[in-house]
């Protein structure tokens, strides 16, 4: 007998939606199996066909998540009429989505998967999951701006949390973050009254961009694999989030 699964991990695996972006596909009617709407609860096999918003769904028997080194001027975007998306250059025979942003002007590591599940839970901010970034601003940085971006800095109706930052250089820094607000290291230099010249992610989590070049890739290693997947499930001890 044919094994089927729950359709929202069918959406998953598809690589289309987290499963819970898949449940609210569901509730809102998006979702069909052989031409009649799904409903919450639905069960699916290999020989189904599962539409979301009208698109065949096909879940990939590989998990595959992939370190990227996104250059400069390319944009998070699925959308195919956008010129400058990561995809419209990104050439892999498996459909990947990316795993949180870098903006149009940041570059470095950014991962890229087909399970749904695996970038929901790196998303999670209440894991306080690490971001790494090198930065470089316009001018002279001082200890007074250094220790400001550490205690925490007032953006967009809310106050940053604590986080690490060293300095490297005259006018560079190294900063660690566990949470992702939009354009978040800009903006917390700008309240310093600096502005960012450069800006590169080094490492997420237990990732490293290591020595790829702007516009290249590779898969994760087994090992990196198995620790990432342990990291973003919850069990780990504060002590533990260090790399």
């Amino acid at each position: 007998m044919e094994e089927k699964i729950r359709l929202n991990k069918y959406i998953s695996e598809s690589g289309a939606l987290s499963r819970r972006k898949a449940d609210e596909a569901i509730a809102d009617g998006r979702v069909m199996i052989n031409g009649k709407v799904a409903v919450m609860g639905d069960k699916v096999g290999e020989d189904d066909l599962v539409l979301l918003d009208g698109k065949l769904l096909t879940p990939a028997k590989k998990k595959v998540i992939l370190v990227y080194n996104k250059p400069l001027g390319k944009v998070c975007t699925a959308k195919e009429a956008d010129k400058d998306s990561l995809f419209r250059s990104f050439d892999y025979p498996v459909k990947l989505s990316y795993v949180g942003r870098l903006d149009k002007d940041s570059q470095g590591l950014l991962l890229l998967t087909n399970d749904g599940d695996l970038s929901n839970m790196i998303q999670k901010s209440r894991y306080n999951h690490e971001k790494e970034y090198i930065v470089r601003v316009d001018k002279e940085i001082t200890e007074d701006f250094i220790k400001g971006m550490r205690e925490g800095v007032p953006i967009l109706d809310t106050v940053t949390k604590k986080c690490k930052v060293e300095k490297q250089r005259r006018n560079s820094f190294r900063i660690i973050l566990t949470q992702g607000l939009n354009r978040q290291i800009r903006r917390m230099c700008e309240y310093f009254g600096y502005r960012v010249t450069y800006l590169k992610r080094i490492r997420e989590i237990n990732i490293h961009l290591g020595d790829l070049k702007p516009g290249e890739y590779r898969e994760i290693t087994s090992a990196e694999e198995k620790e990432l997947r342990r990291l973003v499930s919850g069990q780990v001890t504060k002590n533990e989030r260090s790399y």
